[in-house]
Order: C-alpha cells, then sequence, then structure tokens
C-alpha cells in the first residue's frame, strides 16, 4: 500500500507520489524533487489552483512550523505551476 499525504493547498488526501514535497530550509521553500532533504515537509499538488491556495492561506508556514514568514518566491516560479 502506498503512503497517503495530504495536500496544504486543497486540503484532499492523495498517493505521496502525485504530490510535491516542500521543505524550508533558512526560511525559503524549496522543492523537495527526490522527497530526501532533512526536516519537517509539506506536501502540495503540482497544480496552479493548490499553490494559489496554499499561499492565500499561508499554509506553509503552519506546516512546516516555521515560525518566521517564509520565502516563497522559489516555488512560485516553479516550472509544474503552468500544469492544470
Amino acid at each position: 500500500m502506498e503512503p497517503v499525504r495530504t495536500c496544504v493547498g486543497c486540503r484532499t488526501r492523495a498517493p505521496r507520489t502525485t504530490l510535491l514535497r516542500v521543505v524550508s530550509q533558512d526560511d525559503i521553500l524549496i522543492i523537495d524533487e527526490g522527497a530526501v532533504l532533512p526536516g519537517r515537509g509539506a506536501w502540495l499538488h503540482p497544480t496552479r489552483e493548490c499553490m494559489e491556495a496554499a499561499l492565500r492561506r499561508r499554509a506553509f508556514g503552519r506546516a512546516l512550523r516555521v515560525s518566521a514568514t517564509v520565502d516563497t518566491q522559489t516555488i512560485e516560479q516553479y516550472p509544474s505551476r503552468n500544469k492544470g
């Protein structure tokens, strides 16, 4: 059975392989394509709608338990954001 995670954008559960893992390093959000970087991760569908919902709700800071404001520029420019 494949692991299931919850998307921080739309809040639906999906298989881990269909989601992107996002981590915070030095208060900068980084896409962890290999899902191997250390630390707490937030999971997100690679769609524009989920990305915008997560940013609008400020879900990354809560999911990653980061008290400082996180820099979202890196993930906003992610190429797969144009999908969906």
